[in-house]
């Protein structure tokens, strides 16, 4: 059988405008501060530190890789190391444009996020395999990402 996802949480990212590190030898490399946020769902309450950032960049064919570090509490207050990378996929090269201009013509972005957390209640969180959907951001001071456990 097929393993099967079950919502675990979702992060609420808050971030600062982004430092652009512009064209390199692997892409079009950012940094974005991470400034705070929140946590909710059935398996987890916890608030988003501000001090993490995410490392990204976009490749000449349009796709991105991300690499995320950051610090949440938990409503009880203990501390947990996040760790998220993977890869999004924001635009497609028109077929049928001469220019090879890329437009917009679909969103795909998936995560592996990695947690570390002291022996507790929360230790769950280093013994299970989790699968991130990065929503589509409406503004570039927020994102969210469902997080989904892998039964």
């Amino acid at each position: 059988m097929a393993p099967s996802l079950e919502l675990a949480f979702t992060l609420h990212v808050d971030l600062s405008p982004a430092l652009d590190f512009g064209h390199t030898v692997t892409g079009h490399q950012r940094f974005i501060p991470i400034i705070g946020g929140h946590v909710d769902g059935p398996k987890l309450q916890a608030t988003i530190l501000p001090g993490g950032g995410d490392w990204n960049t976009l490749r000449e064919d349009g796709m991105g890789h991300v690499l995320a570090k950051y610090a949440i509490q938990t409503a009880d207050g203990v501390l947990v190391n996040v760790t998220n990378e993977g890869f999004l996929r924001k635009f497609q090269k028109d077929p049928s444009a001469e220019s090879g201009k890329k437009e917009e013509t679909e969103w795909y972005a998936r995560t592996n996020p990695r947690f570390e957390v002291q022996d507790g209640v929360h230790d769950w969180l280093n013994r299970t395999v989790f699968i991130g959907d990065l929503h589509r951001p409406q503004t570039l001071s927020h994102v969210t990402i469902d997080i989904y456990e892998v039964l």
